[in-house]
C-alpha cells in the first residue's frame, strides 16, 4: 500500500443510530478537493447503515474500532472480522490506548488481532503512543518502539506494507492538549526509521502514519504540513461534520 493522506474519524461510543447517520450523510455530502482518504470509524450499531450511505464515495472508507481475532465461535459480545467485511467495512483500528487500559489488550494479543485482520483482507490502523511519566522519563521513543516491535515486526515485507500507524500521545487524547508540530514530527521520524531498520526505506516511506491527540480545524494544517505525518486519527473533533470537514481539507492548505 502506497503512503496515503488521511482522516480518520473515531467516533468511539457517541452518537446514537440516527445522529450517526445524519453525520454520516452531511460529511458525504461534502465537496472533495482533495485526494486524501476520509475514514469513519463508527460504532458497532451504524456500521451497516454508514456503509451504504458513503459506498461509492471513492475517498470514503469504513471502519471498525475494534474485532475479535477468532474467526467465530462462543464469544459473547464480539464482532468477528468476516461480520464486519460482510457490512462493508475495509479498516480496523487495533490497539487504541483505551482497548489497552480498558480492556487490558497487550501487544501480544494486538498480534494475533493484527495477523487476522491481515489474513481477512482489511487493513490495520495500528496504534501506539505514551503516557505523560513516561513522556517526562524521556524514554517516549523506546517505548513506543517496543509496541511496534512485539505487534508488527514479525510481520513480512509485504505484509508491513499493508499496515497504517497511527501514533496518539495518550497525555494528549481528549484532553485538550496537543503535542506540538515539532513533537508530533519527532515521534513520527522515529517511527519510520525504526520501519526504515526493520524493514527498508521504500517500506518506511509508503507507511502512512498519523497523529492523532486533540486533532482540530486550528491545528490540522500546521501537523499535517509536517513532512513524516500523514494525517491525523481524530476523536472529538470528528463528531462535528464542520469540523471534521475543515480537518480534512487542511491536506489542500499544507506545504507538503
Amino acid at each position: 500500500m502506497s503512503r496515503k493522506n488521511i482522516a480518520a474519524g473515531n467516533w468511539k461510543m457517541n452518537k446514537n443510530y440516527e445522529e450517526g447517520l445524519a453525520l454520516a450523510r452531511s460529511l458525504s455530502e461534502k465537496s472533495v478537493a482533495s485526494d486524501a482518504l476520509m475514514i469513519l470509524s463508527t460504532p458497532f450499531i451504524h456500521l451497516k447503515a454508514v456503509g451504504d450511505i458513503i459506498k461509492g464515495q471513492p475517498h470514503m472508507r469504513l471502519a471498525a474500532q475494534n474485532c475479535h481475532q477468532k474467526a467465530a465461535g462462543a464469544y459473547t459480545g464480539e464482532t468477528s472480522l468476516d461480520m464486519l467485511k460482510s457490512v462493508g467495512v475495509t479498516h480496523v483500528i487495533l490497539g487504541h490506548s483505551e482497548r489497552r487500559e480498558y480492556f487490558h489488550e497487550s501487544n501480544e494479543l494486538l498480534a494475533e488481532k493484527v495477523n487476522a485482520v491481515l489474513d481477512s483482507g482489511l487493513t490495520p490502523i495500528f496504534c501506539c503512543g505514551e503516557r505523560l511519566d513516561i513522556r517526562e522519563a524521556n524514554t517516549h521513543v523506546a517505548y513506543v518502539a517496543n509496541q511496534i516491535k512485539e505487534s508488527l515486526f514479525h510481520l513480512s515485507t509485504a505484509d508491513f506494507g499493508k499496515i497504517i500507524i497511527a501514533y496518539e500521545p495518550i497525555w494528549a487524547i481528549g484532553t485538550g492538549v496537543t503535542a506540538s508540530p515539532a513533537q508530533a514530527q519527532e515521534m513520527h521520524r522515529e517511527i519510520r526509521q525504526m520501519i526504515s531498520e526493520k524493514y527498508d526505506g521504500e517500506t518506511a516511506d509508503n507507511c502512512s502514519i498519523l497523529y492523532g491527540g486533540s486533532v482540530k480545524p486550528a491545528n490540522a494544517i500546521e501537523l499535517f504540513g509536517q513532512p513524516d505525518v500523514d494525517g491525523g486519527l481524530v476523536g472529538g473533533a470528528s463528531l462535528k461534520a464542520d469540523d471534521f470537514c475543515a480537518i480534512y481539507d487542511a491536506f489542500g492548505k499544507t506545504n507538503v
